[in-house]
């Protein structure tokens, strides 16, 4: 996916640190603590915040800044250019895509650890967003991790699809439907995989309409069209993630009743729905009848 010649973002939207702490919960930055830690997550129905330390307070050491100001071809380089470009083009769908407007989410990128609402993080986490101070955390070293240890394709679209899903995050916990399902439990038609698949399908909802949302301090679009080659790599990573994936290479086996984020082809499924039809109302995965 490409930003848009013309393009420029300002910067100051992404926060940023470096050196925290964190918690002492795995291993280093894009090593196999990383992959346990996140595969505890996502195959237990564990919010990923109830896997954080519970202390208060800032890492030791943590040097802090912002994303600067980038232009589209940085952001079409630079990771953290383009983290920061995409979480613009976020807010700039979600502002007009939600009848009651958008409350922006904070966003911090971050390497080592950092203090969160939800207590203290570490690089082994993985992406998260953490309801209590309605942020989104990401160590940018888990792209890496994505492909070397998921077998994900990788590519920029395949980034910014984790980015949009940990948002779609943010968009639910708005309007209410944390609160309402009970995150609890697994299981293959359970309240975790229809929370998580929503979150897929609001990641390919915005996808899809990416290349019509203009930048208004600009007045250029966002993104270009979306090639099927680029397309292909956030279905790649989204079928990286899925729960039968993930046991698979974890212990060899698969059993439905413990997933909480859905198998790889549901996950594709609803990307491409809310990508196909592009309306909020198709990623009610709650009045789905099967997933």
């Amino acid at each position: 996916m490409t930003f848009s010649e013309g393009g420029s973002f300002e910067g100051g939207r992404v926060r940023t640190s470096r050196g925290g702490r964190g918690a002492a919960i795995g291993g280093g930055i894009g090593g196999l603590g990383l992959l346990v830690v996140l595969v505890v997550s996502l195959l237990t129905g564990a919010d990923p915040s109830q896997l954080l330390g519970a202390s208060g307070g800032a890492g030791a050491g943590v040097e802090q800044g912002v994303v600067g100001d980038c232009t589209a071809e940085q952001a079409n380089s630079d990771p953290q250019c383009r983290l920061s470009a995409t979480i613009q083009a976020l807010d700039a769908y979600w502002a007009t895509a939600l009848p009651s407007g958008l409350a922006e989410p904070g966003v911090e990128s971050f390497t080592g650890g950092t203090s969160t609402g939800c207590g203290q993080a570490s690089s082994a986490t993985g992406p998260f967003y953490c309801p209590s101070d309605q942020s989104i955390y990401l160590d940018l070293s888990f792209y890496d991790v994505l492909q070397s240890q998921y077998g994900a394709a990788g590519g920029p679209l395949a980034e910014m699809y984790v980015t949009a899903h940990e948002y779609g995050h943010h968009v639910q916990n708005l309007t209410g439907v944390m609160d309402r399902a009970n995150r609890q439990g697994g299981g293959a038609e359970s309240d975790s995989v229809r929370v998580e698949l929503q979150a897929d399908c609001y990641a390919g909802l915005w996808a899809g309409h990416a290349a019509s949302t203009v930048d208004p301090d600009t007045g250029v679009a966002f993104l270009e069209p979306i090639t099927p080659d680029q397309l292909a790599q956030a279905l790649s990573a989204a079928a990286a993630v899925g729960d039968d994936h993930l046991q698979a290479q974890s212990s060899g086996g698969v059993n439905p009743d413990t997933w909480t984020h859905g198998s790889s082809e549901q996950r594709q499924r609803w990307f491409t729905t809310g990508y196909e039809r592009g309306e909020l109302a198709a990623c009610d995965t709650f009045a789905a009848a099967q997933l």
